[in-house]
């Protein structure tokens, strides 16, 4: 099976309604970095990891009349992003590198900052604006287990680092040997694919998610956070939105499959699917402001919106998605089931997808 989106998304602005919603929630702010500052580098070099392998990111470099200037905004730009713009907190901090990534959908920048006193280090990223994209972090903010620090300034977002092992790393470096690991990254594996089809998350390959372990007195714990929200609510193909359809993700549904059975898929299914019911109710109105926004926008074609309220239709047995008219229609549909106590009409985990 061939990557499931292969075309090149185009972004779609912020609409004036769901910037006012950004406001009343703090996600908007006057200063910070623009992303087109820092397009204006003059020189970039490839960057490799300690094994020599091309890591598809590029560090760039700007001429010393600009170099300053820029380094000194993204500072106060951390400072925004962490403290709520307390500057006394960068006397200490430098920009130790700019990379860039030519791979990217969107060619994100990812700033690299450094405490001299102690040497320890952070990152984050400056990225061009796109609905998708905030959507997909309000909801991933609001309805799963992790919180999202972001902010916009004019046509730029601000994106923390979400810390974690990148998935497709993890399959080559750090994948667990023991039964009882395996178990947990299965059982972890089939509530982030649960999550993602839920809220209607696209494109969560091996790439663009990252592996969390907790250790504890039994072992390690297991958490998949999601780094990439372009794809939010936005293919028509109702497979993009489920992680277990991705080539590069077949060792994880290798090991569910080998390790899990159809009763234990059923039960964490069922179990991810109730948490998020209780974020729901404890969200206090802040997904229904959402939501209704969502519903209004236009954040994909007319016919993807069709195509995929036909598939989810088929898939749940449920006639509601077929009133549905926007991307937002159908991620309020497909939440909203949760609260009605409706069932899938089987695990969504190990079936055989066209």
């Amino acid at each position: 099976m061939k990557h499931l989106i292969s075309k090149k998304k185009t972004p779609f602005p912020i609409s004036d309604y769901f910037r006012s919603y950004l406001v009343r929630y703090g996600r908007i702010h006057e200063h910070g970095i623009r992303y087109e500052d820092l397009k204006r580098y003059h020189t970039a070099v490839p960057l490799y990891n300690e094994a020599g392998q091309d890591t598809l990111w590029s560090t760039v470099f700007y001429p010393s009349i600009e170099q300053d200037e820029i380094h000194e905004q993204l500072c106060q730009t951390y400072a925004i992003l962490t403290t709520r713009g307390d500057s006394s907190t960068t006397s200490n901090l430098f920009i130790d590198r700019i990379d860039v990534c030519n791979y990217g959908n969107t060619l994100p920048f990812r700033i690299r900052i450094v405490n001299q006193i102690n040497e320890n280090f952070d990152y984050f990223y400056v990225k061009t604006i796109d609905a998708n994209r905030i959507y997909g972090l309000e909801l991933e903010h609001i309805l799963s287990p992790n919180r999202i620090n972001y902010f916009l300034h004019k046509e730029t977002i601000i994106e923390e680092h979400i810390i974690g092992i990148p998935a497709s790393e993890f399959l080559h470096e750090s994948m667990p040997m023991t039964r009882f690991d395996l178990v947990r990254l299965a059982k972890e594996f089939v509530k982030f694919n649960e999550r993602s089809f839920v809220l209607l998350l696209g494109d969560m390959h091996s790439g663009n998610f990252v592996i969390e372990m907790n250790r504890d007195f039994e072992k390690w714990h297991f958490h998949m956070h999601p780094i990439d929200f372009d794809q939010q609510s936005h293919h028509w193909r109702k497979q993009s939105y489920i992680p277990e359809c991705f080539p590069q993700n077949e060792p994880f549904l290798r090991a569910t499959r080998k390790y899990l059975s159809t009763e234990n898929m059923d039960q964490y299914q069922t179990e991810e699917r109730g948490l998020i019911a209780n974020r729901v109710r404890v969200s206090h109105g802040r997904l229904d402001q959402m939501t209704e926004v969502m519903r209004e926008d236009l954040i994909a074609p007319d016919d993807y919106v069709r195509r995929l309220r036909e598939q989810l239709a088929a898939h749940y047995e449920d006639p509601d998605f077929e009133q549905c008219l926007t991307m937002g229609d159908l991620v309020y549909t497909s939440i909203h089931r949760l609260l009605d106590h409706k069932r899938p009409p089987r695990p969504l985990l190990g079936s055989s997808w066209p």
